[in-house]
């Protein structure tokens, strides 16, 4: 019990240093972290960590962590990409149409929307949202109590900076869009319950692209 409970204070720690600063706060080492709350994010150029927030918003945290392990979000593009603003992922079509076909109510907070915090996707409808998320380059304020904040990068912040940006002022990326290599659960990959892996195939194509 005394072992969760320094382990949780830690996250929150870094997350407050996070909040004050205003940029992605830097994991020291994977003990300051819940591995349970934690995501390993896998890109072409590297690694991203991804503190998770279920004291924000819990069920937008378990649906998530269910899609990762259910390797979901693998190979899925970033089709949507604004400089400056934020990357977009989530959708199996890779158009920004589709999802997974569950709702999730909404969980809007006091967080705001800094560099690094991902944040649900969603439409008019506040309780939209199903598997499309976001992350912020930079500050976002209009953005502060309208969509489900549920995490932040905590590691990796510049693997992130890299992915292809889009065109124009809805920032559509093109076919040849950065993907998701792969979404794990820090704790079953520290585990040795799965593996990460580093790459997808060569000319890859998800299953429900159009």
């Amino acid at each position: 019990m005394l072992k969760r409970l320094k382990v949780q204070l830690a996250a929150l720690l870094v997350a407050l240093v996070a909040m004050v600063s205003g940029a992605p706060a830097q994991a020291a080492n994977l003990d300051a972290l819940d591995l349970e709350n934690t995501l390993y994010l896998q890109l072409k150029t590297g690694r991203v960590v991804i503190a998770m927030r279920p004291d924000l918003a819990p069920k937008h945290v378990e649906r998530i962590k269910e899609l990762v392990r259910a390797n979901f979000y693998d190979g899925i593009k970033f089709h949507r990409v604004i400089p400056g603003f934020m990357a977009q992922t989530g959708d199996p079509y890779g158009d920004g149409t589709g999802g997974s076909g569950v709702n999730l109510p909404a969980e809007f907070s006091r967080a705001r929307h800094l560099r690094g915090t991902v944040s649900m996707a969603r439409a008019n409808d506040p309780d939209s949202a199903d598997s499309q998320f976001f992350i912020c380059f930079g500050p976002a304020r209009h953005l502060n109590g309208q969509y489900t904040v549920w995490g932040r990068v905590v590691d990796g912040m510049h693997h992130i900076d890299a992915i292809k940006k889009g065109k124009g002022s809805g920032g559509t990326v093109g076919p040849d869009a950065d993907r998701i290599v792969a979404m794990r659960v820090a704790a079953d990959v520290e585990d040795g319950t799965v593996e990460l892996p580093r790459k997808l195939p060569k000319g890859y194509k998800g299953p429900y692209e159009r």
